[in-house]
């Protein structure tokens, strides 16, 4: 300990003012550094009326999260941790001489050391207007609570701002039902993080999803509306209407307390620091969005935790520095995946570029290299994030690129330079925003850990943002695997299970909810992991309602409307035709739904007929019709059996030795409806020439002179695989046993995800093993394994059948929370006399129609204010 801290005669009394992220990150290094309380006298001044909160993760709130799901403490870990906290308790005077502070309640504080840790606040532009009624901010959870409640009474909201967080707010509004529109005022969204094109691409992807944007656009005054509560008039002489506003264009610093009692501020505001984040009086440090370092203010919270960890270390006597931190970025808006590392805008000098465009799936991907070629200095990904990590890990550590840079993002149709974890050196940053390295994941093994968990526990590591959460688990696992330690096979933080145990206990405990597996059996709040996990494992055993109240939570996007969501919005419909079989009468059906709907009609590869473009407040009416007239779900949405492809087999074709028609459709009817770890396929082929391709699907029945030759675990796709022949000349009654045990088997055993192809390869034993637990019996539990299934078949429903005879289920199925009004950004236009999603230009609708304005004499103002744009 330093000489500094064993010359005192009591303890250090440290005062904390603010009690966001940061704040209370440095709460945490301190307590950390002085487990016994002995040292360190702690009090947290909150001008805020809850403890610290998840601020990154703020919009979950409208997605389901509550405030005590986003809190990162509480009161009783405070009090454990003894440090004295105290709610609604502003600051508003700072006595330097007599080192304290005093409360707007008159409180007086003495310190030691006294911690700046008062953040920022979201900056709204001088507008004439801003001021009225549903003119709000999104910066807490008190706001988030305003926000809802002007939402509940207005169809049509506005974000003013293009940013990280104004793209966030953007997607509140759009969770809350309200038609979105995102007003920005520089030429395109994310322009500190995105270059032009990357830009552009965003924006396209995000006016898929129904949110309008606006861009080069300036307010000049916030009126009565006509239609709706507000009229933005723009500077160009047009206008928006809408009844909510949210301002979400930057943030400022807050550091009045250190302008009213003289502490060194920047030109434009910030709490000037040094390295140790001390400011100009040395007993006063200020961390965070309200610190100035270096002239820059960082708007992420990483720096602002590496700021917490050196303000701790100083007062302690250590000698950490703060020299800056990385502003890269990876996160999903809305759905739509966006990476930004280093020099996105190539300022290096004699910087070159490396692009790759794949305009079908709207993807953009480029990386900036050094002139030699041998350094990455920055990178943007748009649409497909999936290389981020190893290349923020080439960016961070100057690790050698490859002599063909480009390889790294383009697709993997030859040989990828892959960086192995083994090539990270110990310094190499893992986490980002809680600034883990290797070395200190390494440290955490050595030090006892032995599972990702623990390592999370030690270090905190994905604690932050969250997007390292796979690298490390996949540094770990590397780790403990050189140490000779059994990698863990947990699902997931939540549960010390794996898929196959969860199982196992969902069926021998009887557990019919996720709520009360997790209770038994889990921590925390569950995942995006264990929860659609949890929801299949509960549907293969007890196979209930998928929509009903306590399972609905669990369901993704697809399962929860029943249809798969295409690019636009819209949803598919894919009715069951058992074999490929349908008659002309169903025919006629859907010919009819399919003009009066204006569908897009297509015949699949799995024969049935695919209807695109239908809105989801036309997915009930659809069904109904579809139903009323025989048919039912296809299950296309779900992780269960898709289809049976069969050829005509014996009944018509010359060659054709068994009835294949007959078996496709007895075994598609016996087993639709199946949940399991992934999609299922089968074909059955009437004879050896193999016309419904059935050795390329997960179950291949072919037809011989003598019989059926089974074949498992084939699979089309990125990684096609010939199925195994699992057995020969099979009578029908010894193929139905061997398909519902092989089957049952599968969604027992298999891993989340994890196709038949995969699941049979990673089986210890392989094919043989297989054979011997469906054929020879192996693990004695075969009569069980057909009790199971018989049971999923006896409880089959279609689901739209039943979503449609209760008036409550149809509720999902519009498109505004507040209104029957359609969405107007779906659009489509005419190609080979059917429709198809409009594409950019070809849109009519594009909401306001505004003309574009010369922003030149605005550049200083903008470039501010991208200077502070947040995360």
């Amino acid at each position: 300990m330093s000489a500094q801290k064993s010359t005192l005669s009591r303890k250090q009394r440290i005062v904390v003012v603010g009690n966001g992220m940061v704040g209370h990150h440095f709460v945490e290094q301190l307590v950390q550094e002085d487990p016994n309380r002995d040292q360190y006298d702690i009090t947290v001044l909150s001008a805020e009326s809850r403890l610290a909160y998840d601020r990154v993760h703020l919009s979950e709130y409208f997605s389901g999260k509550t405030a005590d799901d986003l809190a990162l403490t509480t009161p009783q870990t405070y009090l454990d941790w003894q440090v004295k906290f105290h709610l609604d308790a502003k600051v508003t005077l700072i006595d330097k001489l007599k080192k304290s502070v005093r409360t707007l309640s008159g409180e007086v504080f003495e310190y030691d050391k006294l911690v700046l840790a008062t953040g920022s606040f979201p900056f709204v532009p001088p507008i004439p207007g801003k001021e009225r009624e549903h003119c709000l901010v999104y910066r807490t959870i008190d706001d988030l609570d305003a926000i809802q409640t002007s939402a509940n009474n207005g169809k049509v909201g506005v974000v003013v701002g293009g940013g990280l967080l104004g793209l966030e707010a953007a997607n509140a509004l759009k969770e809350l039902g309200l038609k979105t529109h995102v007003v920005e005022f520089a030429p395109q969204l994310m322009g500190v993080q995105l270059d032009q094109s990357g830009g552009q691409l965003l924006r396209k992807k995000i006016e898929d999803l129904g949110v309008t944007v606006h861009t080069e656009k300036a307010t000049k005054v916030i009126v009565d509306g006509e239609d709706c509560v507000h009229r933005m008039e723009f500077a160009d002489g047009t206008h928006l209407e809408t009844d909510l506003i949210l301002f979400s264009a930057g943030i400022r610093p807050y550091d009045n307390l250190a302008r009213d009692f003289e502490l060194t501020v920047g030109e434009r505001g910030g709490i000037v620091v040094n390295n140790e984040c001390q400011t100009s009086d040395e007993n006063i440090y200020a961390i965070g969005e309200c610190a100035l370092w270096n002239n820059f203010i960082y708007g992420l919270v990483a720096p602002g935790y590496a700021m917490a960890k050196v303000a701790a270390s100083d007062i302690i006597g250590g000698d950490k520095k703060f020299t800056g931190a990385d502003m890269s970025t990876k996160l999903k808006l809305m759905g739509v995946e966006v990476g930004s590392i280093g020099d996105a805008h190539v300022k290096t000098p004699g910087a070159q570029c490396f692009t790759y465009q794949n305009g079908r799936d709207d993807i953009y991907k480029k990386i900036v290299v050094s002139q030699d070629g041998k350094t990455l200095l920055g990178a943007v990904l748009v649409g497909d994030t999936s290389e981020y990590d190893s290349l923020l890990q080439y960016a961070l550590n100057g690790i050698e690129l490859p002599e063909n840079p480009d390889g790294l993002i383009l697709p993997s149709s030859g040989e990828k330079p892959t960086l192995g974890v083994d090539a990270l050196p110990d310094t190499a940053t893992i986490c980002s925003c809680l600034n883990v390295t290797k070395g200190d994941i390494v440290t955490a093994i050595d030090a006892g850990a032995t599972d990702v968990g623990a390592v999370k526990s030690c270090t905190k590591a994905t604690s932050g943002c969250g997007g390292c959460a796979a690298l490390v688990k996949t540094v770990t696992d590397a780790e403990l695997e050189k140490r000779g330690v059994e990698v863990s096979t947990d699902i997931c933080e939540h549960f010390a299970y794996s898929r196959t145990e969860l199982f196992h206990i969902i069926k021998a405990e009887s557990i019919r909810n996720f709520e009360t597996l997790l209770e038994k059996h889990g921590s925390g709040l569950g995942c995006e992991i264990c929860k659609p996990a949890a929801g299949s494992i509960l549907a293969s055993v007890w196979n209930d309602y998928i929509l009903q109240a306590d399972h609905l939570p669990l369901q993704d996007t697809n399962d929860t409307y029943l249809g798969n969501m295409q690019k636009d919005g819209t949803y598919s419909i894919v009715p069951r035709m058992p074999g490929g079989e349908v008659t002309p009468d169903k025919l006629i059906v859907i010919g009819e739904v399919a003009k009066e709907y204006n569908l897009y009609t297509k015949v699949t590869g799995g024969q049935r007929i695919d209807l695109f473009g239908a809105r989801i407040d036309q997915l009930p009416d659809i069904w109904e019709k579809l139903i009323a007239a025989g048919m039912e779900t296809g299950h296309a949405y779900g992780k269960s059996l898709r289809t049976v492809k069969s050829c005509v087999g014996s009944t018509w074709c010359r060659y054709g030795v068994q009835d294949s028609m007959t078996m496709a459709i007895f075994l598609e009817n016996r087993y639709k409806g199946l949940r399991s770890p992934h999609k299922i396929k089968f074909a059955v082929s009437g004879c050896t020439r193999e016309c419904a391709e059935a050795q390329s699907k997960d179950i291949g029945v072919i037809a011989t002179e003598n019989g059926w030759n089974l074949y498992v675990s084939g699979n089309g796709g990125m990684k096609p695989r010939h199925g195994d022949l699992f057995a020969t000349d099979l009578d029908d009654e010894t193929l139905v046993k061997y398909i519902d045990r092989y089957l049952m088997f599968y969604v027992r055993t298999g891993d989340r995800l994890q196709r038949t192809s995969v699941w049979l390869e990673s089986l210890e034993g392989g094919l043989k093993y297989l054979q011997k637990v469906v054929i020879d019996d192996h693990l004695g539990v075969n009569a069980e394994l057909e009790a199971s299934m018989q049971a999923v078949i006896d409880t089959y429903q279609c689901e739209w059948k039943t979503t449609i005879e209760d008036p409550a289920q149809l509720k999902r199925f519009r498109q505004f929370v507040n209104s029957q009004e359609i969405d107007k950004n779906i659009e489509f236009v005419t190609e080979r006399a059917q429709i198809r999603p409009a594409r950019g230009i070809e849109k009519k609708y594009k909401g306001i129609q505004i003309q574009t304005v010369d922003v030149t004499e605005h550049q200083t103002e903008q470039q501010n204010e991208r200077e502070t744009e947040t995360a």
